[in-house]
């Protein structure tokens, strides 16, 4: 009985110094894993220091801060939009015609101040109403209302992939599409015939309703017949032929390059080849940006850009779009004082493509800027 009792003492004891280890070795492993915690703050902390310290530098060479950056536009907005804006809040719709006349046959920037008028319009139309009321056979006005129309359509939708939009969202969106379909045929029947703007119009809306690609080209023929060469028109075409919406990379690729092709110096439609790699890029999860990008065929579609910028200036309305996009082609392809010119021209103002197809545009934009800024300036 005594050995018994002694054996079951020495198990217990062993017991008890294994739960003693075991103890210990959990309290050790805790003061291992706190302590590697603090290093992995202090490493976070020491790198966050230095983001900052260099994009402090950038902004000190005269690039615009973070908390400065407008997401909104791609350029800043001319006084005379801003104060147009203005007056049709307050009801002055006589402002919003003259606005939109003064364009004259110039279709790009006529397109341009309809946009804005029609967002706004979306929001509120009481002075929209107010000017077809009295003007029931205004062309303008028409336009507006079928662009207006667009706009409230794809509100609903939202700039969501497919598969993150509800059945209900799809069922208004289609809905309120058809309705802008026949405010868009309305704007047509009104319009100068040489006026190709309300049949841009309906592009959007034969994107969204999936007309089949020989009623598209229908439309696009009445475009091109009336404007070959319209910027506005090309890039809303290439977003039908996309895979994501209508067509596939290679019908993409195939119209950018018709479209470049049919353009003439300071056009910009050598713009429309960046969409689509882009586009391709953005879509196709293999393709790596670091050695997509600089394939030789983009190195020379990024150096054929260049020449139609250099041709059509700052005056041209899609110059900003073009800059932007050269901006983030010319970053991937190691081509970073260039890209850095470009990124002198735009700064400040963010609200175009590459960078809002991001879901944080400042962390993409800031990203490649602030890179192509260290690399052409050690010091920085």
């Amino acid at each position: 009985m005594t050995v018994v009792l002694a054996v079951v003492g020495v198990l217990l004891l062993a017991a008890a110094c294994w739960v003693l280890r075991g103890v210990y070795l959990i309290r050790k492993a805790k003061r291992l894993e706190a302590e590697i915690g603090t290093l992995n703050a202090r490493t976070e902390a020491v790198e966050a220091d230095e983001e900052a310290r260099k994009a402090a530098a950038v902004v000190a060479l005269g690039f615009v801060a973070e908390a400065d950056l407008d997401t909104e536009n791609p350029a800043p907005v001319p006084a005379a939009r801003t104060a147009v804006l203005e007056a049709v809040r307050s009801g002055d719709w006589e402002a919003a015609a003259a606005y939109v006349e003064a364009a004259g046959q110039d279709w790009q920037e006529r397109l341009e101040r309809v946009r804005p008028l029609a967002e706004a319009a979306a929001e509120d139309d009481a002075w929209l109403l107010a000017w077809r009321a009295a003007r029931p056979g205004d062309a303008t006005a028409a336009l507006v209302h079928a662009d207006t129309s667009v706009m409230v359509a794809w509100n609903v939708r939202g700039s969501q992939s497919g598969s993150r939009t509800t059945q209900e969202q799809f069922r208004l969106f289609h809905q309120l599409l058809t309705k802008a379909q026949a405010d868009a045929h309305e704007a047509q029947r009104l319009a100068d015939p040489a006026d190709p703007s309300p049949y841009v119009v309906e592009q959007a809306i034969g994107m969204g309703l999936g007309y089949s690609h020989e009623r598209y080209r229908e439309l696009w023929a009445r475009i091109t017949e009336r404007a070959p060469r319209l910027l506005w028109s090309h890039v809303a075409g290439l977003q039908y032929w996309c895979a994501k919406w209508r067509g596939s990379h290679e019908l993409a690729m195939a119209f950018a390059r018709e479209s470049a092709a049919a353009g003439k110096p300071g056009d910009l439609l050598t713009l429309l080849p960046l969409m689509a790699y882009f586009e391709q890029e953005t879509q196709e999860d293999d393709l790596l940006p670091e050695t997509f990008y600089k394939e030789p065929e983009i190195v020379a579609a990024a150096d054929a850009a260049l020449a139609d910028l250099a041709a059509a200036g700052n005056e041209h309305p899609g110059t900003p779009r073009m800059r932007h996009m050269l901006a983030y082609l010319l970053f991937w392809q190691d081509r970073d004082a260039e890209a850095v010119e470009q990124f002198r021209h735009v700064d400040g103002h963010i609200g175009a493509v590459p960078w809002t197809y991001a879901g944080e545009p400042k962390r993409r934009y800031l990203y490649a800027r602030d890179w192509a800024v260290n690399v052409t300036t050690p010091d920085a």
